[in-house]
């Protein structure tokens, strides 16, 4: 079974349909979506619109997609408000009833670890800053219970597969629409692909399952411009080159 996966689109329309027309032309046996769909100050309707005709693809909700649904709209960031503000009430149905976690064949998908929405799972943040590898013991620990022998997670944005000292293991394969990022918590950090293209990664689920990374290129002007016309620069530059600052 071939297995493409994707994560963390936030509303880039246009890298999103990128994607799938690569992964449309390759005919995998299932698609895999793995959160934070929407929230992003691009295209978020237009990212609604493509989705919401594929039911073929099978996705999770993300924190930010729970954080459109559960929270009240005076509560919402500044990104999240955009997006509430572009929906439309079909897609605020259909992110109700997503999954937060998911179980096909020998495959666990979930946004960012099975314990919860919002926390790295390969990553962590140091005090000062520094993104770096998890300590395998935590990675572990935060597998138990999960039988399947390939979990799929995002949330980092951060293309990466990590074998667990028992055979299985956990990918990652990075983010469709954005490439950098940055964030307070647990401490302020940033995280920068350096590309602009769109990331996935196909899984071969033969006996010994084997994976391959993508980097999609696109035309990211239209998404710039978009970023630009919400005022928000940072998420133009991040869009357009792969980093936060040029």
């Amino acid at each position: 079974m071939r297995v493409a996966v994707f994560a963390d689109v936030h509303g880039n329309a246009d890298a999103l349909e990128a994607v799938l027309a690569e992964i449309d032309a390759a005919k995998p046996d299932l698609i895999c979506n793995l959160g934070d769909v929407f929230s992003g100050p691009l295209d978020p309707a237009g990212v609604a619109d493509i989705l919401l005709a594929r039911p073929d693809i099978q996705t999770v909700r993300g924190n930010h997609d729970r954080y459109l649904i559960t929270k009240d709209r005076a509560d919402l960031g500044l990104t999240d408000l955009v997006t509430y503000d572009a929906l439309g009430a079909a897609v605020f149905d259909w992110i109700r009833v997503l999954p937060e976690q998911l179980i096909l064949d020998d495959l666990f998908f979930c946004h960012a670890t099975p314990q919860d929405d919002n926390t790295y799972w390969l990553e962590t943040v140091t005090p000062e800053g520094q993104v770096a590898p998890r300590p395998m013991s935590d990675v572990v620990d935060w597998a138990q219970g999960i039988a399947q022998r390939v979990i799929l997670c995002g949330h980092t944005h951060l293309p990466r597969l990590v074998h667990l000292p028992d055979g299985r293991m956990i990918l990652n394969p990075g983010s469709v629409g954005c490439p950098a990022y940055d964030d307070d918590l647990p401490a302020p950090h940033v995280v920068e692909n350096g590309t602009p293209h769109a990331s996935w990664a196909m899984l071969d689920m033969a006996d010994t399952p084997k994976v391959a990374f993508y980097r999609t290129p696109y035309d990211t002007t239209r998404m710039t411009q978009a970023a630009l016309d919400y005022g928000r620069p940072a998420w133009a530059t991040a869009v357009s080159t792969g980093w936060l600052h040029k």
